[in-house]
């Protein structure tokens, strides 16, 4: 059978020869394949050409974005680096609180170990991002190690404010002044001759003679814990300034607190006088530490007392 085949007229414009294109079916099907093969490779390099495009832009992007965010952790770094130089002062200053509030500074061994502290045992999600993701992960542990320095600061400050309330509380406590004006005529002993029995006896307190009704006030805050008669010593008033330690004023003329009053340092607590085994009008004052009897001169600022 004869192989098909197609004649194709040309006409030229204008008054030009026509001309007949005889071509066969096997021809055209191979012309056809070429464009059709022509047009599939044009396709292929202009979808290259846009795709490469694309990729130079997004890469042109990320690395613009990777300069930005290397130049942000490069602030962050050096505000961390502000940040610990300021945590370096409040550390100095935290030594000297703890000095005031009658504490130990923090050992250096405990202050490493809260500016290093132990490495996470997990990877790091950063750790294999390269520059970047190292740089990041350094600015991790300088963070984490600048967090603990800071709670470990927090907490060395409420052991200082709980110290210094408590040494304000016990301060406060703390028997500091001569009770009453006068001049000192007896001195706390182990023993000496009572003035009326005339036998030897222990002088657990001091006295202070002074006229009949001068003011008695107490030496340092506690609640009253006795007013009232008791053989020997006439009126007698009692103070537990708590922190174990107690004092005890006699032989007033009139008392003026009551048992259960809260008082504070210069408060007025009776009047002198010579009520019980007294030869004349003077205060007896005892200060007991603990349950035991000590020399009330240790708890009197020395420009307070008159020999």
């Amino acid at each position: 059978m004869a192989q098909r085949r197609w004649t194709f007229v040309i006409v030229p414009h204008g008054s030009g020869i026509s001309r007949n294109l005889e071509v066969s079916t096997s021809a055209l099907k191979l012309a056809g394949a070429f464009v059709a093969a022509a047009v599939m490779v044009v396709l292929a390099l202009g979808f290259a050409t846009v795709t490469r495009s694309f990729d130079l832009a997004r890469a042109d992007r990320l690395e613009a974005e990777n300069q930005a965010l290397a130049a942000e952790i490069g602030r962050v770094h050096g505000r961390l680096t502000d940040l610990a130089d300021t945590l370096q002062q409040i550390a100095e200053r935290d030594d000297q609180i703890r000095v005031l509030a009658n504490l130990d500074p923090l050992d250096p061994q405990v202050q490493a170990a809260g500016i290093g502290g132990p490495r996470a045992t997990e990877p790091s999600p950063t750790a294999e991002m390269g520059v970047l993701g190292r740089q990041a992960d350094l600015v991790r542990v300088d963070l984490d190690g600048l967090i603990r320095r800071a709670n470990l600061l927090a907490n060395s400050f409420a052991d200082a404010v709980d110290s210094l309330g408590s040494h304000k509380k016990r301060l406060e406590a703390t028997p500091s002044i001569l009770p009453t004006v006068g001049w000192l005529t007896s001195h706390y002993s182990s023993s000496r001759l009572h003035p009326i029995l005339n036998v030897a006896r222990p002088h657990v307190g001091i006295d202070v003679t002074a006229p009949t009704g001068t003011p008695i006030e107490a030496p340092a805050a506690g609640v009253v814990t006795y007013a009232g008669e008791k053989t020997g010593y006439g009126k007698v008033v009692i103070i537990s300034h708590g922190f174990g330690v107690e004092t005890r004023f006699a032989h007033a003329s009139k008392l003026l607190v009551h048992e259960g009053q809260r008082v504070v340092r210069g408060d007025l607590i009776a009047l002198v006088g010579k009520s019980g085994l007294a030869t004349a009008p003077h205060l007896h004052y005892e200060v007991h530490v603990n349950g035991q009897a000590v020399n009330p001169l240790k708890y009197v600022l020395p420009d307070m007392v008159t020999d």
